[in-house]
């Protein structure tokens, strides 16, 4: 079944883990630029849903409470969708280091219930966010997002004779985004020292702004089964360090947490030969006898390639660091870095 061209216009869209940061992005792009008929945003948490009612007004957008681990709930949330994005996940490492059964709940039975959901209501297109820990995961937060990824890519056949499709798309560390470092050393820097896990540490970075459009260049161009890797740079952590703290900030090494990787990687070479690369991006297609490889015949093959952090060839410069950081400072209400006044 090839699927037809997607009319934002006339999209209902359920969201969930809509109140992230990447919903929120996810959001404000829909409504300054897709205009979609419906946004369902779908997350557990009342307060972030009341805070972000206050940031977006408008009658296109439906708040739900619910948890994606509550299989009626997340029913009734689908019926009536034709697009889902899933992006409600346990992500922290550390956090789902020590409540591994909670991680497992939420990231695992979570995606099954949204993909039984779809299934069961005929929602023509569902796209599941992954990350580059699902690759060669060596944590329980990789090890959960990679059982996603297999979970959405064999849901295209267990659909049976259903209209659906399930593709998946996997990135690095979302600049700015709750939680994530550049927020946290921005508070540190006041005190004159950084606290950095392993100087040797590398890392694939990626915008808000980069991670919506990879979705909704997933959910415009997908045949149901990939993995869309995007091309994007890497960053040294001590550089990101130093353009946040300046030349007089010390950095304290204070060693790898549980589950942590030295660098990450998007794609591994056994990947690589069922893979095919496009100016942008990679398609990590399906090993199923249903996939019809003519579907990325523009591609071109990628077999024998390794995609990672600390062989990548692309890095990001200082100046770029510090644009970067300039905006997250200002978005979080926190000091710009002195470099940048």
């Amino acid at each position: 079944m090839n699927l037809p061209v997607l009319d934002w216009s006339k999209q209902t869209i359920l969201l969930t883990g809509g109140t992230g940061s990447f919903g929120n992005q996810f959001v404000r792009t829909m409504l300054d630029k897709y205009h979609p008929k419906t946004i369902r945003i779908f997350s557990r948490d009342e307060l972030k849903q009341y805070e972000m009612q206050k940031r977006f007004s408008h009658p296109s957008l439906r708040y739900l409470i619910g948890d994606v681990r509550d299989k009626e709930r997340v029913h009734r949330a689908v019926e009536g969708a034709t697009l889902i994005i899933h992006a409600a996940a346990l992500k922290h490492v550390p956090v789902c280091e020590y409540n591994p059964f909670e991680a497992v709940k939420t990231n695992i039975i979570g995606a099954q219930n949204i993909i039984e959901a779809a299934i069961e209501h005929d929602v023509p297109r569902t796209v599941a966010l992954s990350t580059d820990k699902a690759t060669n995961p060596t944590n329980l937060y990789g090890a959960t997002k990679l059982c996603l990824e297999r979970l959405f890519i064999a849901a295209n056949s267990y659909a049976g004779p259903h209209p659906v499709r399930f593709s998946c798309v996997r990135y690095g560390n979302v600049v700015g985004s709750r939680g994530s470092v550049v927020p946290l050393w921005l508070s540190q820097a006041k005190s004159g020292t950084l606290n950095i896990t392993d100087k040797r540490m590398t890392r694939f970075w990626i915008t808000l702004d980069q991670g919506v459009k990879l979705v909704t260049d997933t959910a415009e161009s997908m045949h149901g089964g990939e993995v869309f890797v995007p091309k994007i740079p890497s960053m040294k952590m001590t550089d990101l360090a130093r353009v946040i703290g300046g030349p007089a900030c010390k950095i304290n090494e204070v060693g790898i947490r549980p589950g942590e990787k030295l660098h990450e990687a998007l794609l591994t070479e056994d990947e690589s030969r069922h893979t095919v690369e496009l100016a942008d991006k990679y398609i990590v297609e399906p090993e199923h006898h249903w996939w019809n490889f003519e579907n990325w015949k523009g591609g071109r093959p990628a077999d024998g390639f390794r995609y990672e952090s600390h062989t990548n060839k692309e890095w990001l410069k200082d100046e770029e660091l510090l644009t970067m950081v300039e905006a997250i400072a200002r978005d979080n209400g926190l000091p710009v870095p002195a470099k940048a006044n």
